[in-house]
């Protein structure tokens, strides 16, 4: 008999699967919508307070600080209370640190509803992101998890739109509003339609939960599955588990290859990524475009990027996840210098800028694909959380390194040369992997509750 994992790994997506992703996709989306939102108001929030270039980078980067906190610390919350409960304590505290900021009034002020805010979008994304893998089949993993980071291009796209009307008719602060009222919709959908972990009852279950069972039996009931977490991977580990910190179970000897190789590449990504994403609209200015304009080059990042996150989950169906990171990172570094060097001419800088956010955001998609492949199933969230963090280190020193580098004297040409240059060694990082969930479906009989409508490949799973 298989159990729910394995029935899932083998068996073609159903509409609740998809459902699930969609849901994720809108939270996921919730955390561009956060980070634009800074970036989008610059210009307004620095002329009102009379910011410097340290001390706007200092406030893109607040939410940043928030965001790595929140998913380093959540994680194991979310391996051993439940991935479900921590997303929707996540969304509370990220909807109240949204609302918050439209009533700031100060640079310090607005500093720590940021970082508020951010701490709720790293509890998102820590629990979100492994529930997508956990609830995507082995084949459309890939592309699963690359439709749910293409949420955070598509929704900032969005904002970044309505950004300027918005600003022009009812002041920065109306960005922080709507961002507060959208979280307030992802609370209702969260609480109504998204399931627990089907791992994280595995385990509980193996504790003698009994309503782990209960849980599991009326989730595998929607999903037309055999109600089974005896043989899950999650539940073998259990019974085989010496009993240890999940931090210092991050630098076992099983272990400490897979997270200092995720942590370079999350780390190196996410540098690069967020540097183009919050400083591309003031940055655009630098050269001599109207802010407006420098705000449109920002969307173009966004909507290119839509694109490119599904591009690459498409190419994990048929190649390595890990080959794929690495070939998205490679041409990363060449459209960093090719974006800043077009900027000579308006509608050239809007195509290349599309280009430039379609491959970064592809790689950003690698990241948030490889990281629960990374980890066993019961320090997945751990795992997915710590690395997140790492990765919002990296994406907190961008703004403040870049407002440094700027009041410094370095041009932006200098700025994104050495961010191209910088993430090509992502690529290197991302290729010494080793997963852990198997990329492929792998031979499994049909659940009886609901046939698969068409065979599911039989194929080796090698990582």
């Amino acid at each position: 008999m298989n159990s729910m994992r394995e029935q899932l790994d083998a068996r073609p997506m159903s509409r609740y699967q998809w459902l699930i992703v969609a849901l994720a996709t809108f939270l996921m989306g919730l955390d561009g919508y956060d980070v634009q939102a800074m970036a989008f108001t610059a210009n307004a929030v620095s002329h009102d307070m009379g910011l410097t270039s340290t001390e706007l980078g200092l406030l893109l980067s607040g939410g940043l600080i928030g965001m790595a906190l929140g998913a380093m610390f959540v994680g194991p919350f979310a391996d051993r209370f439940g991935r479900r409960k921590m997303l929707l304590a996540a969304l509370i505290i990220n909807c109240a640190g949204l609302f918050l900021s439209a009533t700031a009034t100060s640079m310090p002020e607005l500093m720590t509803w940021r970082i508020i805010t951010g701490l709720g979008v790293g509890g998102i994304l820590a629990s979100g992101t492994v529930l997508v893998s956990e609830y995507s089949n082995a084949k459309y993993r890939g592309l699963s998890l690359s439709i749910y980071a293409a949420g955070y291009p598509v929704i900032a796209t969005v904002g970044g739109l309505l950004a300027v009307p918005l600003i022009q008719n009812f002041g920065w602060q109306s960005v922080f509003l709507l961002g507060g009222i959208l979280t307030v919709a992802a609370i209702a959908l969260v609480a109504a339609a998204m399931p627990e972990s089907l791992e994280f009852l595995a385990v509980q279950s193996r504790r003698g939960a009994g309503s782990a069972d209960q849980t599991a039996a009326r989730i595998a009931e929607r999903l037309g599955l055999r109600a089974d977490l005896a043989d899950s991977p999650a539940a073998q580990e259990e019974e085989q588990a010496q009993p240890q910190n999940s931090y210092a179970a991050l630098f076992s000897s099983q272990n400490l290859r897979n997270t200092l190789f995720l942590w370079a590449v999350f780390f190196i990504v996410m540098f690069a990524f967020y540097f183009a994403n919050t400083w591309t609209p003031q940055l655009l200015t630098e050269v001599g475009f109207t802010a407006e304009e420098g705000i449109m080059g920002g969307v173009m990042l966004m909507l290119g990027g839509a694109v490119g996150a599904v591009l690459y989950g498409v190419f994990t169906a048929k190649w390595d996840p890990r080959a794929v990171l690495a070939v998205f990172a490679t041409l990363s570094g060449v459209m960093f210098i090719v974006f800043i060097s077009s900027t000579n001419v308006y509608a050239l800088a809007l195509i290349t800028g599309v280009g430039l956010g379609m491959i970064v955001n592809g790689c950003i998609s690698g990241l948030y694909t490889l990281a629960p492949m990374t980890y066993s199933p019961k320090l997945r969230s751990t795992g997915v959380g710590a690395a997140l963090g790492v990765g919002r280190c990296g994406a907190i020193l961008a703004p403040i390194i870049v407002g440094t580098l700027l009041d410094s004297g370095w041009t932006p040409t200098a700025l994104y040369t050495g961010a191209g240059l910088l993430i090509l060694l992502a690529a290197g990082a991302g290729l010494m992997l080793r997963l852990k969930m198997p990329r492929k479906a792998p031979n499994a009989e049909a659940p009886a509750a609901q046939k698969p409508e068409q065979p599911a490949p039989t194929v080796s799973s090698r990582s």
